[in-house]
């Protein structure tokens, strides 16, 4: 069974905390390229992130997630599944200073990144976003782990948008 996020240090390791980070990837010739990505951890069931570089570069969101504490200080894991079909999961390594992830994207979101490109609080971009997460079936996935270096790390939302809890995510 998954413990909630509040029966461990949430407020003291990641209430609130923005993270700025970059992936070392390679781009479709295999020349290396940073792919910057920003998550700011809300709320105990929400993030807010936005992508500045590589394929998805352009795509601001917010999310319902949840969080498991791996070791309280040290570890968190932190899961959502995107409107795109996508599943995330973060883990934030605290005394590293590193993000580890695994994205399951849909085939309609790998295959049309441009498309998955937008901010949600643009009605068409969430109506083109979900009808990607139509396109081919569950196991259709492209499965991409990477790993990303933090850059910065502080409290705020810093240039992200807040959102309203109320709002929903999918």
């Amino acid at each position: 069974m998954t413990a909630l996020a509040t029966d461990f240090p949430f407020a003291k390791d990641l209430k609130d905390l923005h993270l700025v980070y970059d992936y070392n990837a390679h781009d479709a010739q295999g020349k290396p390229e940073k792919w910057r990505y920003e998550i700011w951890f809300f709320s105990e069931d929400r993030v807010v992130y936005k992508i500045h570089g590589g394929p998805m570069a352009g795509r601001a969101n917010f999310q319902t997630c949840s969080f498991q504490c791996i070791r309280p200080g040290e570890l968190w894991q932190c899961n959502w599944l995107e409107e795109t079909g996508t599943v995330v999961s973060l883990v934030y390594d605290i005394v590293k200073k590193r993000i580890t992830t695994l994205l399951a994207f849909s085939k309609g979101h790998w295959e049309n990144a441009e498309a998955a490109h937008g901010d949600k609080r643009n009605p068409a971009d969430l109506e083109r976003w979900r009808g990607l997460a139509r396109i081919g079936i569950q196991t259709d996935r492209h499965m991409l782990p990477e790993q990303a270096d933090l850059v910065d790390i502080f409290r705020g939302k810093g240039e992200l948008e807040p959102i309203e809890h109320s709002w929903p995510t999918l």
